[in-house]
């Protein structure tokens, strides 16, 4: 992606999280930070109270990170690229663009101009509702610090147009020469615990582990070779397409492991339909969870305090975990139940440590090559380390790209698939609680469910006034796909036609209204746009 694909193909941070202290400007989009990563926010703060740096904040709710923002750029859900290439369009309109980087370490730059011409701030302020002058003025700001950092999370990515926005923020990034040094860098912020080491390890359809493509024969051959035994050459499915797949009847078997679809993912009574019409669905997860109870055999699995191993953290760092408890009951780590199944199954795999397997992934993952076992302890190695001998990467890109020189990728701004209109007039956008994860699981908590007893739907006082809904009253909430009751919670935080929901909460479930329409690329749903209406329950 635009020449970052080591990083930003990745999902992990091109730079540390300790280097947001130093930056001079951080432009912080589609990330509500001090509630989705209250700990990261921390470097957001400290950053700007004891630094002196300006905080941008580009977002269409006014969250609590806005308290501490120079500025706050309400942009209407949706409109992300159009924001970015306003930013971009000031930048070369009063040339503060950094010619010597783009000339040495770029390459298509001729073909962002003309795509950015059009985007003026006038223009800009038409479609995203952001004033001109703070548009200008974000422009200027990030354009002339000398150390920049852009950081971003799901607000970004969970759009129809999501892999275009994170095209337009590495162009934004190349144009102003902010990648490849210290305390700058494109940083997206990793949705849930240990993603990024999933993902790292080929927990996607299309590459092995260290993003290293099914389709390249070579690596292929390289895996199988080790593995000893023929591997398909054919992408997988994307998590969307295989629940698809199951509601056909063209997936007929399902092992889901970690995950709770029925939380999670978008349209839940079709995740309902494509689960039950099924032959067979396995779940392995540490609680019953909803998608647990559609199971035709549940696997209990130990949790992270109760097993070896390790975990990878959005900035690339590789760390071990040490048991600290036995497992409760008859859980079990995962990568014994996974060894037992495969053996059951007729592959035998006679691992008997994570030890062993971390071995196995420095030999055959060249960005992990010397990440061996007892090397990991205390603060663990940073992505790509190749060998034995090295230090690991604080930061990504100082001499070049992965491809060798970055590529700018213009973009132009697409609406997101379902737009409000006569029977579905606002906008619903998810996010999440500070007191509650990303599924159910702090639900059986006592104390999290004082903090935050239940879900609420967040609507502005002028829609609420227009509705007939009171502040703690009830209020139906309905798009094409399902209806639900929550308590209204009536504040300015919203934007007027814009209502907010987080989707902790199954007793008021966000994602039965939420939309299966996804990125074309990346697969992934648009969780934060969707057509609702609003009455009185």
């Amino acid at each position: 992606m635009a020449g970052l694909a080591t990083s930003l193909g990745s999902g992990a941070m091109t730079n540390s999280i300790g280097e947001i202290e130093g930056a001079d400007v951080l432009l912080v989009i589609g990330s509500n930070t001090t509630e989705a990563h209250p700990v990261l926010s921390l470097y957001i703060k400290r950053a700007v109270r004891r630094h002196g740096a300006k905080l941008i904040v580009a977002d269409p709710r006014r969250i609590k990170l806005t308290e501490f923002a120079h500025l706050h750029l309400r942009h209407a859900c949706g409109t992300d690229v159009a924001l970015i290439n306003g930013l971009m369009h000031v930048i070369l309109r009063e040339h503060l663009h950094d010619r010597e980087f783009i000339a040495q370490r770029t390459e298509g730059f001729a073909e962002l101009e003309p795509v950015l011409a059009k985007y003026t701030p006038e223009f800009v302020e038409g479609i995203t509702g952001v004033p001109r002058a703070d548009l200008i003025e974000a422009a200027r700001l990030y354009a002339t610090a000398e150390k920049a950092s852009i950081i971003y999370c799901l607000g970004i990515t969970q759009h129809t147009q999501g892999t275009e926005n994170v095209f337009s923020l590495a162009n934004l990034a190349l144009l102003t020469g902010n990648l490849g040094k210290e305390h700058c860098g494109v940083n997206p912020l990793r949705g849930q615990n240990n993603v990024q080491g999933a993902c790292d390890m080929g927990a996607l359809p299309n590459v092995f582990p260290g993003y290293q493509p099914v389709a390249d024969p070579q690596v292929r051959r390289k895996f199988s070779d080790a593995w000893g035994i023929s591997l398909p050459e054919k992408k997988g499915l994307t998590l969307l397409e295989m629940l698809d797949g199951a509601a056909e009847g063209t997936v007929r078997g399902m092992f889901i492991m970690g995950e709770d679809p029925m939380m999670t993912d978008p349209d839940t009574n079709h995740v309902r339909e494509a689960l039950e019409h099924l032959d067979f669905l396995v779940v392995q997860d540490i609680f019953l969870t909803d998608t647990a109870e559609l199971a035709d055999v549940v696997l209990p699995a130990a949790c992270f305090a109760e097993k070896d191993g390790t975990v990878t953290n959005t900035e690339r760092r590789v760390q071990r975990l040490n048991r600290a408890l036995d497992p409760a009951g008859e859980a079990r780590e995962d990568w014994r139940i996974i060894c037992d199944l495969a053996t059951r199954l007729g592959y035998p795999l006679t691992y008997d440590s994570p030890a062993r397997i971390m071995e196995e992934i420095a030999a055959l993952t060249p960005s992990h090559g010397g990440m061996h076992y007892e090397r990991l302890d205390g603060d663990g190695l940073q992505w790509p380390c190749p060998d034995r001998s090295h230090p690991g990467t604080k930061f990504l890109h100082r001499d070049r790209f992965t491809r060798g020189l970055g590529k700018f990728h213009p973009v132009e701004l697409r609406p997101p698939q379902e737009q409000p209109d006569a029977e579905y007039p606002l906008v619903l956008t998810t996010g999440r609680a500070l007191y509650h994860y990303h599924t159910a699981m702090t639900r059986r908590i006592a104390g999290l469910n004082a903090l935050c007893p239940e879900g609420t739907v967040e609507i502005n006082g002028l829609d609420a006034e227009g509705l007939g809904i009171e502040n703690g009253a009830f209020a139906r909430v309905t798009s094409r796909r399902g209806s639900i009751v929550a308590r209204a919670e009536v504040s300015d935080r919203s934007p007027a036609g814009t209502v907010f929901m987080t989707f902790h909460f199954k007793e008021a479930a966000a994602n039965l209204l939420t939309s299966r329409a996804m990125d074309p690329i990346a697969k992934i749903p648009e969780y934060k746009v969707c057509a609702v209406r609003l009455e009185k329950a």
